[in-house]
């Protein structure tokens, strides 16, 4: 039974689910403007976790023969073969299902985003990989919906600042998924999946990576510009997005595993601090 549960925790990427719960609630309690509502926030937190984990079921199904490729995903239920494909599309259905339904008692509008974002991720991006590194492009849309769903969870609408953080995720997509893709290219090529901008660890692919990072500041601006958050907040979101770009610029010059893993950390930091610090300043 401990096993079941753990192959059940592995094929929905319990973490992955819950920090796209976290942006979604997030965003939530920013558009709230101290007006909560607890009910709302539980639908748009069970719903968003079934959607994202429902779509992770399906990234799952499509890509079981690669992931056999690679030693970081081998042993995942589905690649290992300790469970049936019938039992795999049987969950992610129920889960994908139910957590539309969830969404559509806040509002129609959060259950279209949330099966748009499944709808993307599952059926382009998925396949995509294994064609060409513009995947990021539809991977970055699909991640960066969650925030657009929390402020539409709140006000019924996509407002300017629903869009505003919606640009900040889709920017912060690219050095967060580049700078995985670095550390796993061996993996991801032995597998047939294109995930750096060149499918080589090399100048142009560093390059894009460092001129990504770079786009994060400008687009942390807009809050300021468009009178969505205060000065010292802008400064705060700058001064972490020159960190993040120092970062990038280190790895562009080194090109090493280690600049590499940096970034990356950052990036992990960088998103839920943004989040953070917009609900704090909101609700003080």
């Amino acid at each position: 039974m401990k096993d079941k549960i753990l192959d059940y925790a592995q094929l929905v990427k319990v973490r992955l689910s819950f920090l796209v719960v976290f942006s979604a609630a997030m965003s939530y309690l920013w558009a709230s403007n101290r007006q909560t509502d607890a009910l709302v926030i539980w639908l748009l937190s069970v719903g968003g976790f079934f959607i994202t984990a429902s779509s992770n079921i399906l990234n799952q199904i499509i890509e079981r023969e690669s992931d056999r490729l690679m030693k970081r995903t081998m042993n995942r239920p589905l690649a290992a073969g300790r469970m049936s494909i019938g039992e795999a599309i049987t969950l992610a259905s129920f889960l994908g299902i139910t957590g539309i339904f969830l969404l559509f008692q806040i509002n129609l509008l959060a259950a279209v985003l949330g099966a748009i974002a499944m709808l993307i991720y599952a059926a382009l991006y998925t396949p995509l990989k294994r064609v060409t590194a513009l995947t990021i492009i539809p991977g970055a849309v699909a991640g960066s919906l969650p925030v657009v769903i929390g402020w539409v969870a709140s006000t019924g609408a996509i407002e300017r600042e629903a869009v505003i953080l919606f640009l900040v995720q889709f920017a912060w997509q690219f050095p967060h998924t580049w700078s995985i893709a670095w550390l796993l290219n061996d993996e991801y090529n032995k597998a047939g999946l294109k995930m750096l901008p060149t499918s080589e660890k090399n100048n142009t692919s560093a390059l894009l990576i460092m001129i990504s990072t770079f786009l994060i500041i400008p687009s942390a601006l807009l809050f300021y510009m468009y009178e969505s958050a205060g000065f010292h907040v802008m400064w705060i979101l700058v001064l972490a997005g020159l960190g993040m770009a120092a970062l990038a610029y280190r790895h562009y010059r080194v090109q090493t595993d280690k600049t590499a893993v940096k970034l990356m950390l950052s990036c992990f930091a960088y998103l839920p601090l943004v989040l953070i610090i917009l609900v704090v300043e909101k609700f003080l």
